[in-house]
């Protein structure tokens, strides 16, 4: 039997389809590539955004073309929060939500002999166990995630993320450090903590456990070269925080500082529970305290309300803070949301013009923040071949610089020091040391 999945969404989404295919292989399915022929799809589904939602149904097409008596399951985010619509979609016949992925193939196996529907999406607002959905074999090498958090209760106006990932929820800590000593001793060089809100790691557990601590525990464990943390809220750097981070010797120096907006007042709106000055002191303590730090972020555009002078107030203030990266985004109103029903909803064609004066400014910061690097000599871990050439791979400093470089031995899955040369422009060319 052959098993392909397609992935949507974010880091947390890829943690578990790679779990989910281990839990198929483990029963004897062979892993395919979606493209292909295969006896069963699974679809694991993002809802942030309604291109999201679509994408999720084209692949659902896209599947029952492939096989028309293949088992076809949809599971995640879109399907947690619409079951019902993602059941009527023609071809589908599993419907799982984001907290029990764990028994995908049970209920795939169910379904494909009792040729009947199966819809199983619990109320994950009153669900605050961690699901466990450990990894022992990576297709990936040299990178591996580790979900170390589930769910989140910021309930931004926005955001539908707290109705289909439901309250937080976190890995026990002795659960965290052994999986990541069973990645040390898979030969990972890199460990990338992932959750939905990161930031209330700890929150629901006894003890003085936070993001913090779980971070001084594996900074502790022989092995680990690199601590990557995923987009984290500005809220998580309270006093001291920055200096702890500071000492910690194999936290890589980049941090996804989600903004969303450098306007106040749409803040507010956003029921974002911070301001743009409390946002700049955080970057000023970051680049003071960490070295070669890159700091990046995700920005909205056109959100109700947004006026032109609030759009300008939020393009100087990017202008001025000079992050090294900005994922632009256009506002998508969710059923179910405060703002969708807000007033002054924005044209879309406005939405385009400011979303394309925030890419182009993003290209200038980015190259600019390239810029200052060059000259300098960085630890690189080469992950894979450029473009297939046989003498050339690319990598990642510590502070997520794309780097490639040229070599006659074979550096994929090695930690390498090289010099930064030249910036082309996505990445920067490096010299072996």
């Amino acid at each position: 039997m052959k098993v392909a999945f397609t992935t949507l969404g974010c880091r947390v989404n890829q943690y578990e389809t790679e779990a989910m295919a281990e839990k198929f292989k483990k029963e004897g399915y062979e892993l395919v590539p979606f493209e292909e022929y295969a006896d069963v799809y699974v679809i694991n589904t993002c809802t942030v955004t309604n291109i999201g939602d679509k994408k999720s149904r084209q692949m659902v097409s896209r599947a029952r073309r492939k096989n028309e008596e293949a088992v076809i399951a949809v599971v995640g985010c879109y399907s947690q929060i619409a079951p019902e619509e993602v059941s009527k979609i023609e071809g589908v016949d599993v419907v799982l939500g984001t907290r029990n992925k764990g028994d995908i193939v049970y209920w795939v196996n169910r379904a494909r002999e009792e040729r009947e529907k199966i819809i199983e999406v619990n109320d994950v607002l009153k669900n605050n166990a961690f699901e466990d959905l450990n990894i022992s074999e990576y297709q990936d090498k040299t990178r591996a995630f580790l979900k170390i958090q589930d769910g989140c209760n910021r309930f931004c106006s926005y955001c539908l993320i707290p109705f289909a990932r439901g309250a937080v929820c976190s890995k026990e800590p002795e659960k965290v450090v052994s999986e990541a000593k069973e990645l040390v001793e898979h030969g990972f060089k890199e460990i990338i903590l992932s959750g939905i809100h990161i930031a209330s790691y700890g929150a629901d557990l006894e003890g003085d456990w936070s993001l913090v601590k779980i971070l001084q525990e594996l900074d502790r464990i022989e092995g680990i070269e690199r601590i990557r943390i995923g987009s984290i809220d500005p809220q998580f750097f309270t006093e001291g925080t920055i200096d702890n981070l500071s000492e910690l010797k194999k936290l890589c120096p980049h941090f996804h500082l989600s903004l969303q907006s450098g306007c106040d007042e749409t803040l507010k709106r956003m029921n974002r529970r911070y301001t743009t000055k409390e946002y700049k002191d955080i970057v000023e303590g970051l680049r003071k305290n960490i070295k070669d730090v890159s700091i990046t972020t995700d920005i909205i555009v056109g959100f109700p309300g947004e006026t032109e002078e609030e759009f300008n107030t939020t393009y100087e203030f990017l202008k001025s803070i000079e992050l090294s990266k900005m994922h632009v985004f256009k506002y998508s109103p969710r059923k179910g949301t405060k703002a969708a029903v807000m007033k002054e909803q924005i044209n879309g064609n406005l939405k385009d013009e400011r979303s394309s004066k925030l890419i182009e400014l993003d290209a200038k910061l980015e190259e600019q923040f390239m810029n200052k690097l060059i000259g300098k000599t960085m630890d690189v871990l080469y992950e894979q071949r450029y473009n297939g050439e046989e003498f050339s791979y690319e990598g990642y400093t510590p502070n997520y610089i794309k780097v490639v470089s040229k070599s006659s031995d074979d550096i994929e899955g090695r930690i390498v020091k090289t010099k930064l040369t030249e910036v082309k422009k996505e990445f920067i060319i490096g010299e072996l040391i």
